[in-house]
């Protein structure tokens, strides 16, 4: 059997993917993983096998900051830094407006490269990562059946009436302005029509007769793959999915560095608190020197990620905490009390796997959606990162660490005993198999070209 599975070029989308097709390689199947340059690396050292798939105009392999992107990436996330600093609202029109930019990149270019790669590849089954718009391009005008994973909040994937971009809840802190969100509704309305429209062009140009899409953020393969839980998702909701599993939790296997387990082995009875803003938000260094204020007045032991900020940025931090550029998360968690996060899916979920209570702090996407659930599932708290002060920030994580939210727990045991790539293997066992379905690898090629 050969797995196909399609990626950005980024570690917090390629990190779970390869997490998931890791339980067809341990049954012995070819694994080939279509993604970005930046990724070629770390792909090849799980013994899968890279093609070059370039799917946007940047990449992020762990760390990113606006001062080592190039040119018109550079100014991208220059002004998406910005906009989060206003908050929450330009943050996301900011995000709509950039949609096109990011996420349908050079579209016929990114599909034929995948009518190709499928031709070269003749897999029996493909995992395309849902946010890979224009490699779906190609996979729909061959007739593709194919696992659709949404490794974001499963609002990533809309239904019935909702608009991509637009937060189906929102955290009690956070409270957006009515003029404000209505305003945010029209421009994401007026961003589905034209991508959509520019999906279905693309589309028409490959494959004529291909059926063309209503809504192009909404459009997804023939099996969804949810990495998510299915008890933080609300029934009403689930029953309007499309057809579906909710793998749960994708955790990867991590070797953690010798340093990070000789700072776990020091004798410590007070309580680890992990703060970690993901890949691109590390970048807030004014939210991080907040939270490290907040935390130094709190009895716990800190370990921090800072990206490429000058740990002096932060403040004067104790010496016994461990601050990194980058943490082993995952090896972090599993001792964990508490970690402060900005709201990211891979975090939410691997701090669920490992019982631990969250104090989220969402600024971008679907975080919105992700801290409201944790709040209302009684799995943590959520504060607005722009505004929350140190004494509140402070006063979270104590009342976490005195009343720890149930949740967790019970949660996270259930995750443990049923991992998400083993419950992603078995659905996708439902889809047939693509030899008895797709035409002969020359046939492919002639669609191709």
């Amino acid at each position: 059997m050969r797995l196909l599975v399609i990626t950005p070029d980024y570690l917090s989308h390629t990190l779970p993917m390869l997490t998931i097709a890791d339980s067809w390689q341990r049954r012995g199947h070819r694994v080939v993983v279509a993604t970005g340059p930046a990724m070629a690396p770390l792909v090849r050292s799980t013994g899968m096998e890279h093609m070059e798939l370039i799917m946007s105009r940047g990449s992020n392999a762990g760390m990113l900051r606006s001062t080592t992107a190039q040119d018109a990436e550079a100014r991208s996330l220059q002004a998406f830094f910005a906009a989060t600093r206003e908050g929450m609202v330009p943050t996301l029109r900011y995000q709509a407006e950039q949609r096109a930019t990011d996420l349908l990149w050079r579209p016929e270019q990114v599909a034929r490269r995948v009518l190709n790669i499928m031709s070269d590849v003749h897999p029996s089954a493909v995992l395309l990562d849902h946010l890979a718009f224009s490699a779906a391009i190609g996979l729909r005008a061959m007739g593709v059946p194919y696992g659709d994973v949404v490794l974001g909040h499963p609002t990533a994937l809309p239904v019935g009436s909702e608009i991509y971009g637009m937060p189906s809840a929102w955290p009690p802190a956070i409270g957006p302005d009515a003029i404000d969100l209505a305003d945010l509704r029209t421009v994401n309305k007026g961003v589905t029509h034209a991508f959509t429209h520019a999906f279905n062009e693309t589309l028409r140009l490959i494959e004529p007769s291909a059926d063309l899409v209503d809504d192009a953020f909404a459009a997804h393969g023939e099996l969804v793959l949810y990495s998510y839980p299915g008890e933080m998702h609300g029934p009403i909701r689930s029953a309007r999915l499309p057809r579906h599993v909710f793998i749960g939790s994708a955790v990867r296997q991590e070797t953690a560095d010798p340093d990070t387990m000789a700072w776990l082995g020091k004798p410590d009875r007070r309580p680890l608190v992990v703060v970690s803003l993901g890949t691109f938000l590390s970048e807030r260094v004014d939210v991080l020197a907040r939270v490290a204020a907040a935390l130094r007045k709190v009895d716990v032991r800190v370990a921090m990620a800072i990206g490429d900020n000058d740990p002096a940025a932060l403040g004067e931090l104790p010496g016994d905490w461990l601050v990194r550029p980058s943490l082993a998360q995952v090896t972090l968690l599993e001792q964990a009390s508490v970690l402060v996060t900005h709201g990211g899916n891979n975090s939410i979920t691997e701090a669920l796997t490992f019982g631990v209570p969250m104090l989220v702090m969402p600024f971008s996407t679907d975080q919105f959606d992700g801290a409201a659930a944790v709040e209302r599932h009684l799995a943590g708290i959520a504060l607005d990162p722009n505004s929350a002060s140190r004494p509140l920030i402070a006063g979270a994580v104590r009342g976490l660490l005195r009343n720890p939210p149930p949740l967790p727990g019970k949660l996270g045991a259930c995750l443990r005993a049923n991992p998400g790539p083993e419950v992603a293997f078995e659905a996708m066992s439902t889809l047939p198999d693509l030899h008895t379905i797709i035409p002969d690898p020359r046939v492919r090629a002639a669609i191709a070209s």
